[in-house]
């Protein structure tokens, strides 16, 4: 997995902007370097009711990349867990199992995409006690 933090970049001018006198900024999440080889599988805008979370899961094959917009939420994936706000961001990777928990009264927002590496890999729910 790969925690990115809104804390931790700033904006720039876009690459087409003229340096001097931007007409778009923006702030660099993740390059390529840190996706996996594949095809887009999904891009979602996903609502977390408050006080809810998903269920514990991984996926075989899909990397994914979940960019909070609104809310707090704690993000648990493998065995590190960590606070996120608006702007923060975490990518995945295939194998992880992940689960989000939504920590206020009002609902998160959030914004996931997957990255597939084609090998037909399934989602697997984990049922068993976290622990």
């Amino acid at each position: 997995m790969k925690w990115i933090a809104a804390s931790n970049s700033g904006y720039v001018p876009a690459s087409h902007e003229d340096p001097r006198s931007p007409g778009v900024l923006k702030r660099v999440i993740a390059t390529r370097e840190l996706f996996q080889e594949g095809r887009v599988q999904m891009l979602n805008w996903a609502l977390l009711p408050a006080g809810s979370s998903f269920q514990r899961h991984y996926h075989e094959d899909m990397q994914e990349v979940f960019l909070l917009i609104s809310g707090e939420v704690r993000m648990t994936v493998a065995n590190d867990s960590r606070s996120m706000g608006p702007g923060d961001a975490v990518i995945v990777d295939p194998g992880e199992i992940h689960q989000m928990q939504n920590l206020l009264d009002t609902p998160a927002e959030y914004i996931v995409f997957g990255i597939t590496s084609g090998r037909g890999g399934r989602t697997i729910v984990i049922t068993e006690p976290q622990g």
